[in-house]
């Protein structure tokens, strides 16, 4: 049985027609409120609705077993891309292909649905866009990486979707390499991505939250192909 995901619902311009969703997935140890006061950071022209949904709670391997909200486990903090936590992931994965089901079902088109994620919540950003049935508007993917496992890489409807790869050159929690490598596998297999990086740790800055918002307007003005 699927569990649904507990969500807060946020609107950029309240009293304003909706014009696209972005579903923002937190990181390891965070909650649904992590990323809440971004919406009104952003300096958006368009009406956004964002949901953030709260990660199961799940006992982390590298945390002593310690259980905290989390999209996967992590065994092992050496190889973040060979070593993890497939059921886990497939079930988060699945969880927000619900969120996006919901939407669809409120009359929001597929490619105005936007995914984005910081940490692990990139990371089933990444997973969900390439793997989903669904035509998105766009994968938002923060300061994370793409783990080996089996996806829809070769053939994936979302090849044309645009994606943003956005990492800190002095991140020691997800290295560097690590995003830079995704962004470059993805790009080597034809996908719509782009890359930006920042002098900045495991975190976000205010440069990266403009660049952002000019991200997401580009995509509700132009479509999902820019």
């Amino acid at each position: 049985m699927q569990v649904e995901l507990e969500c807060i619902e946020k609107l950029s311009h309240p009293g304003i027609p909706v014009e696209a969703v972005v579903i923002w997935l937190h990181g390891l140890g965070a909650d649904n409120n992590d990323f809440v006061p971004i919406v009104g950071e952003l300096p958006l022209k368009h009406s956004i609705k964002f949901i953030f949904p709260n990660a199961p709670m799940r006992p982390i391997t590298i945390n002593g077993g310690y259980v905290m909200r989390g999209w996967y486990d992590i065994k092992v903090l050496n190889n973040l891309a060979h070593l993890t936590d497939m059921d886990g992931i497939n079930q988060s994965v699945a969880q927000v292909e619900a969120i996006i089901q919901d939407q669809i079902d409120l009359g929001i088109s597929s490619e105005k649905i936007i995914l984005a994620g910081f940490s692990q919540g990139g990371v089933i950003s990444y997973i969900t866009g390439i793997n989903s049935k669904h035509k998105l508007g766009g994968i938002l993917a923060m300061s994370c990486y793409l783990p080996l496992m089996p996806t829809k890489i070769l053939d994936s409807i979302n090849k044309t979707t645009s994606f943003f790869a956005i990492h800190g050159t002095e991140d020691q929690v997800v290295p560097y390499v690590g995003g830079l490598q995704a962004y470059e596998e993805l790009k080597k297999h034809g996908f719509n991505i782009k890359w930006a990086e920042y002098p900045m740790p495991h975190s976000v800055c205010l440069e990266e939250i403009a660049d952002i918002a000019a991200w997401l307007d580009n995509n509700v003005k132009y479509g999902n192909s820019v």
